[in-house]
């Protein structure tokens, strides 16, 4: 009996001291739930709009090369009746001004190539590069598909120039601008979240009532002023 009273005596004591922690103030007192609540789930929140903004930074970057690389080899097979190396300065401003949002030009590299078929119809018929231009301060990349000169006198570039099954080729009297853009993504957070970034777009338009594809040089612009891909300039760094 007296161990049975012992323990409802103990169970009384340990019901008191529970009812009094039960009735105590800091028991019923829930106004800071909110901040627990909040401190949980911020970190959560955070890694999730921070992401979001990422996805859409990327996101843009490819829209603005795509642009870029559609902009530079349209404009440069507007040029009527023949193209100058003036007319490449005013191609690569334009790149310039599209992609000034993504820091482009110190980040990129643009290849422009002229392509035509060069003229031979034995076993050296083919295409070549009759020309190359290039623009910005990224000295990482140089053109997948050739250099200026190549195809002239062999087939090395007997199916064109472009990716495998997606080749461009000129018939005829015709040229190809070919536009080759790659940019290093710079991210609005951080590079941990998509790692290292390279974008790559590719683009390529027939001249426009133009026969002569030669590159003129009317406004006498020096060699060494000259956007040849020997060099990584911008526009505000240009050839000099």
């Amino acid at each position: 009996m007296d161990i049975v009273n012992m323990e409802n005596t103990s169970k009384s004591r340990f019901a008191k001291i529970t009812d009094r922690f039960r009735n105590a103030s800091i028991i019923k007192n829930t106004s800071g739930l909110a901040l627990i609540e909040f401190a949980y789930t911020a970190p959560i929140m955070l890694g999730i709009g921070l992401t979001g903004m990422e996805t859409a930074n990327l996101a843009v970057a490819h829209l603005q090369i795509s642009q870029i690389a559609m902009l530079v080899a349209d404009n440069a097979s507007r040029a009527r009746e023949s193209i100058d190396e003036a007319d490449i300065r005013e191609i690569f401003t334009g790149a310039d001004l599209t992609g000034d949002a993504i820091d482009f030009s110190p980040n990129a590299r643009i290849i422009l190539s002229s392509v035509e078929a060069n003229g031979y119809t034995d076993s050296r018929k083919g295409q070549w590069i009759r020309w190359q231009r290039c623009y910005g301060g990224n000295t990482k990349f140089s053109s997948s598909y050739g250099n200026e000169g190549d195809g002239r006198y062999n087939s090395s570039l007997a199916a064109g120039i472009g990716p495998t099954g997606k080749k461009i080729s000129a018939t005829g009297s015709t040229g190809v601008n070919f536009a080759e853009v790659v940019y290093d993504y710079k991210p609005l957070i951080s590079g941990k979240i998509f790692g290292k970034k390279v974008i790559r777009y590719e683009s390529a338009f027939v001249a426009r009532e133009r026969d002569d594809h030669e590159l003129k040089n009317g406004s006498l612009i020096p060699n060494n002023q000259k956007w040849t891909c020997d060099k990584y300039r911008t526009i505000d760094n240009p050839p000099s």
